[in-house]
């Protein structure tokens, strides 16, 4: 815990107010502590997506086609983190994965990984305040297929899990790529359950939001803020612009 909190103080700047080496811009590019910021961000986004994606489907098609007891119930608590306070996310995934929790301890005790101030640690923090806009998607994909087709796929003697594969799935994928892009650009400026999770680590868990905060609360920071505010815009931007592009031509090739 020592060597973690030294690591977030380094990340302040001198009181001089003059940025050390890390921080200032060479030939008009990103400086390295900037670089590494995306870098996290990109691969934390990238894990968080690939970890929620096949979940995300089981879960949009549990909430839409089976009709059971608690569907409710089940759907407030999976959109339950678009409505808690990210704080009180990451809050709850430190108490149940931290070293102690339940979770963490035994992850820990069995099998070595310690996801508290790690990377992966700040990709399940984002997984989880992701998951209900990738889920929302895919429900909503999903609700929008014929289930006609499916019928008369059966009356062919398609089985389950073809009807699946053959029908549904390509008919859902406008909807699974909005979901996917939309969770990746959401996890870009994920900040709450982050920093409360596994905390600032500068090149272990300073996603570009961290970064732009630390910036921010530095005194002579004001140009990497400003710099790093712009580079969050454009990428957030990017993603959303992706993701309706990306609809839009799943649909054109369906036909649809």
């Amino acid at each position: 815990m020592a060597r973690r909190a030294t690591a977030c103080s380094e990340s302040r700047f001198p009181a001089g107010g003059r940025p050390p080496r890390g921080y200032r811009p060479m030939n008009g590019v990103l400086t390295p502590v900037e670089l590494e910021a995306l870098r996290l961000s990109l691969e934390v986004a990238l894990r968080s997506v690939s970890f929620s994606l096949i979940p995300a489907i089981g879960v949009a098609w549990l909430l839409t086609r089976p009709r059971w007891p608690g569907r409710t119930l089940f759907d407030a608590f999976i959109h339950l983190p678009l409505v808690l306070p990210p704080v009180a996310v990451g809050y709850i995934l430190l108490v149940l994965f931290g070293t102690r929790g339940p979770i963490g301890r035994w992850l820990y005790e069995r099998f070595g990984i310690e996801l508290a101030f790690s990377t992966a640690g700040a990709a399940l923090a984002t997984a989880v305040m992701t998951f209900p806009l990738m889920v929302r998607a895919i429900r909503i994909a999903l609700e929008g297929v014929d289930r006609g087709l499916e019928e008369a796929a059966c009356t062919l003697g398609a089985g389950p899990l073809d009807r699946f594969l053959t029908i549904t799935l390509p008919l859902m994928l406008p909807g699974i790529l909005a979901g996917a892009v939309t969770a990746f650009a959401a996890s870009l400026g994920e900040f709450g359950a982050v920093i409360t999770f596994v905390s600032n680590v500068p090149g272990e868990t300073q996603t570009l939001p961290l970064a732009l905060y630390t910036a921010m609360q530095s005194p002579g920071g004001e140009a990497i803020a400003a710099r790093l505010a712009v580079l969050s815009l454009l990428l957030g931007l990017a993603g959303l612009l992706l993701a309706e592009w990306l609809a839009r031509r799943v649909r054109r090739l369906l036909g649809r």
